[in-house]
């Protein structure tokens, strides 16, 4: 059934690294969710892996003492969806990955794998990029912690030496506190689809609930990668809360995003739905901190 070369197996982030390095041709298995499936298909057959599923040392949710949030790279999405922590703050993380396939693939899946699989589709990463997530990864000289935005490289590729492997995503603080956030998936069917274009806001009012103090938008399947939309952010900062500004700002988004052709929707199918989406999204955030339009 699967054509596999060799199968390793880590019982540390140490082992890890060490057979990283090693076999620096064999490919990391989490869950397996995505790697299993590309090598039954050919892709990928005859390799070798490395699986980690068994280090409990980077599975799990916490706050550390800055009261950032920690989650585990082996975190599954079902354990992420139903975590009290992703539910008090950062409950758009928790729809996004609830969205993921079935329960099934749900709860095998990591967050990890689907961030280091680097496709621009993966329910979870635009939400990430809406958060601006760190990401930590861990090698033989130790840990390093970069941007979510650094850690896309292009289409299929992020950033990972050869002897590490990703062991967290990091929200800070400042980055959840006083936001709500919401995240809208557009598919051809309800479940079990890939995204056609995924859409995460997060959104941070003014005491009077009246002005935008900060505004994040990012979006899967607009771009070779996860991506921002910096132009739109940068029109509704500071500008009231009103149904006008709301509509202006999801039409800004065009400056920002560049999907392309497939099979699955076209050019012009994909930044319609980005609009829309944009808008939905942002009323809905505004209705989610207590504002009213």
């Amino acid at each position: 059934m699967y054509d596999i070369k060799a199968l390793y197996e880590a019982y540390s982030v140490e082992e890890a690294i060490n057979l990283r390095l090693l076999h620096p041709d064999a490919q990391i298995l989490a869950g397996g969710s995505d790697v299993l499936v590309q090598i039954r298909e050919g892709k990928r057959a005859g390799k070798e892996l490395i699986s980690i599923y068994t280090i409990d040392e980077i599975r799990g949710i916490s706050l550390d003492e800055t009261e950032s949030i920690r989650i585990g790279s082996l975190t599954s999405f079902s354990h992420i969806t139903k975590n009290e922590i992703v539910q008090k703050y950062i409950n758009v993380l928790g729809e996004a990955v609830d969205m993921v396939g079935s329960p099934q693939i749900r709860n095998i899946g990591t967050i990890g794998g689907n961030t280091c699989n680097g496709v621009t589709s993966a329910d979870s990463a635009s939400t990430l990029f809406s958060l601006d997530a760190l990401v930590e990864l861990t090698g033989k000289s130790g840990k390093r912690v970069i941007p979510i935005s650094d850690f896309y490289i292009k289409a299929g590729t992020v950033d990972i030496k050869p002897d590490e492997i990703q062991t967290a995503i990091i929200i800070p603080k400042e980055k959840y506190s006083g936001y709500q956030g919401h995240y809208i998936k557009y598919a051809m069917r309800n479940a079990l689809d890939i995204t056609t274009t995924g859409c995460s806001v997060n959104v941070k009012l003014s005491e009077d609930k009246k002005t935008f103090l900060d505004v994040r938008i990012a979006y899967g399947v607009a771009g070779p990668i996860p991506m921002r939309a910096k132009n739109a952010e940068s029109f509704i900062v500071g500008k009231a809360v009103n149904d006008e500004n709301c509509k202006e700002f999801s039409k800004e988004v065009l400056n920002d995003i560049n999907p392309r052709d497939s099979w699955r929707a076209s050019k012009a199918l994909r930044q319609h739905i980005a609009v829309e989406l944009a808008y939905r999204a942002i009323k809905e955030c505004v209705k989610l901190s207590g504002g009213e339009m």
